[in-house]
């Protein structure tokens, strides 16, 4: 008969094995969702993760870009209804990840609690700019146009409750200026009709417009953080052209269905940020005038400072709306 206190103290002093869905992820493809079409600022940064952080997981991650309703909340609702086993995440942006949760209240399709935060990836200004064919060069000079024109001018964002949709109604507030706002779904079809002159005002994030400011296909008046962006040198920020309540980041960052393990969250984590201080990674990034996140002493982020980042968005993000009185159907 084997005795039952020896065998009790045997399995206590037995390491126990880490659970098999932790030592085994990833063993397939990781999809990463992006709830906007190819082409805007969010399909680019997280195509420019892909390779890079396959290589260091050891397993495809592939795109899957999920557009639908205001600010990317189809495809964010994907991700927090998915299962929690690390196998789908979200690039998440301050639309769905905090404006939204503001914007639409108890009618948001998830809680800011289905998700839980991996990594802030990059930061991003945003660009405010016309159609080469309206006659202004400058900020004041659309101001004033747009005063002697209430109402005439149309202002295009890559959807409702998107950043770029916030800050043309900063634009609005702080200028006094009355501009029908036209959302489209990605900032890709914005861009057509902008460039078209269809639409005589946009905004966007600087990484999916830049090559068009850039080429003379549009022209940029101002971008929205405190210190011009070395992507565009010469145009000015929005405090430089009179303006500096206007001022808006546009962020993107990895979340996770909540419950996906710790050990999961932590594994994503640090293979993102081991991308991210690669310098030949970050380099694109660069170009393209994104900042880096800067919420730990090395520039990067944690799990928990991304979400306290979050926390704090949502908090200043509903104060906007509520300020603004803007709704949604």
């Amino acid at each position: 008969m084997i005795d039952r206190r020896a065998l009790l103290g045997a399995i206590a002093a037995t390491p126990l094995a880490a659970p098999a869905f932790a030592q085994a992820w990833p063993s397939r493809p990781v999809r990463l969702v992006v709830a906007f079409p190819p082409g805007g600022t969010t399909d680019i940064a997280a195509r420019l993760l892909l390779e890079p952080l396959s290589r260091r997981l050891g397993q495809n991650v592939v795109v899957e870009n999920r557009p639908g309703g205001s600010g990317g909340n189809v495809g964010a609702d994907v991700v927090a209804k998915a299962d929690p086993d690390g196998y789908t995440i979200l690039m998440q942006t301050v639309s769905s990840g905090a404006i939204n949760h503001g914007l639409f209240g108890p009618r948001m399709p998830h809680r800011p609690d289905a998700m839980t935060a991996v990594a802030l990836v990059v930061k991003v200004p945003n660009a405010i700019f016309v159609t080469n064919a309206l006659p202004v060069r400058t900020l004041r000079e659309l101001v004033d146009y747009a005063k002697a024109r209430p109402g005439q001018l149309n202002i295009g964002s890559s959807g409702v409750g998107t950043s770029l949709h916030m800050t043309g109604e900063l634009l609005k507030q702080a200028a006094g200026i009355d501009m029908t706002h036209v959302p489209f779904r990605g900032a890709g079809p914005m861009l057509q009709e902008v460039i078209a002159g269809r639409i005589e005002v946009a905004v966007d994030n600087l990484p999916s417009v830049v090559g068009h400011l850039r080429e003379g296909r549009l022209r940029p008046l101002a971008v929205t953080t405190d210190v011009r962006t070395p992507a565009l040198p010469d145009v000015p920020t929005t405090a430089e052209a009179g303006f500096p309540a206007v001022e808006a980041t546009a962020w993107f960052g990895i979340t996770a269905p909540a419950r996906t393990p710790p050990e999961i969250v932590e594994r994503i984590a640090r293979d993102v940020n081991a991308t991210l201080a690669d310098p030949a990674v970050w380099q694109r990034f660069e170009d393209l005038g994104g900042m880096k996140p800067g919420l730990t002493p090395d520039g990067l982020s944690t799990p928990a400072t991304f979400q306290r980042f979050i926390d704090a968005e949502i908090i200043k993000w509903t104060e906007v709306v509520r300020r603004g009185n803007i709704t949604v159907n």
